[in-house]
């Protein structure tokens, strides 16, 4: 499976978009400070998750949440 998933840093409060084959390890990774692009807005929070059977499916709907299109459909089920 592959999951794209929407993280809300309890810090500065924004949203961190992503997808990934492993939705645990991965948000271990966030939570411990080992990516680079969110290790200054720790603790996050899951605040919702997507499971595709298919990676392109998955990385399609990553860059469509991140558009502005997204932005809102993610405002609407939050």
């Amino acid at each position: 499976m592959y999951y794209v998933y929407v993280l809300k840093s309890e810090k500065d409060y924004k949203f961190y978009i992503g997808s990934t084959s492993d939705l645990k390890r991965r948000f271990a990774e966030h939570q411990s400070g080992k990516v680079n692009s969110t290790k200054n807005r720790i603790p996050f929070k899951i605040m919702l998750y997507e499971a595709y059977a298919n990676k392109e499916i998955a990385q399609k709907r990553e860059k469509y949440l991140k558009s502005s299109d997204g932005h809102k459909d993610i405002d609407k089920r939050i």
